[in-house]
């Protein structure tokens, strides 16, 4: 099955589309979130966090707590449906989120393969290095997912595109 990212405003057309069993909303706070519907969807997680690496007065940066959230309701997914991940332009939070997702689910799958396995999907994809840096802690993988982001560079910069395509990525590898 798929790992689908997009941005907000793709949402809803993805839901249709591809009827995802889980979805998953990384938005600024105070940012409305999506309706989802309910047909089919198992469950929503909604994370408040804004896009940035480092913490800045007066937002709120991903913390360990997040993450935590994030791989508690990743882990059941049973990959029968599809996997939805947006964030608001689908290109930094949602795709590190995806690599997370794929990392999670394919342990012994080298992290560079699903870094490249991303690249390849969204020229665009810019994971925030900090949600995949807590991520790496979590899962105990030593900063191999932190140096596999590294190695794909930065894709386009969100104000050159505006938003991402929505794309795909395969949840088995291997």
């Amino acid at each position: 099955m798929a790992i689908l990212v997009c941005p907000l405003s793709r949402v809803q057309e993805q839901v249709r589309t591809h009827r995802p069993s889980r979805v998953v909303s990384l938005l600024d706070p105070g940012t409305h979130w999506p309706d989802v519907g309910q047909d089919g969807i198992d469950a929503h997680l909604k994370i408040g966090v804004h896009d940035i690496a480092e913490p800045q007065t007066g937002c709120t940066d991903p913390q360990a707590h997040h993450m935590h959230e994030i791989l508690d309701f990743l882990r059941p997914w049973d990959q029968a449906a599809p996997l939805l991940i947006h964030c608001y332009a689908g290109i930094s939070r949602s795709t590190a989120t995806a690599f997370i997702a794929a990392c999670l689910h394919n342990p012994d799958v080298d992290e560079a393969v699903l870094a490249r396995a991303l690249r390849s999907a969204s020229p665009s994809a810019s994971p925030n290095r900090r949600i995949v840096a807590l991520a790496d802690a979590a899962l105990g993988r030593q900063g191999r997912m932190s140096q596999a982001i590294l190695s794909i560079g930065k894709g386009a910069h969100w104000s050159e595109i505006g938003e991402a395509q929505p794309f795909a990525i395969a949840a088995r590898h291997g």
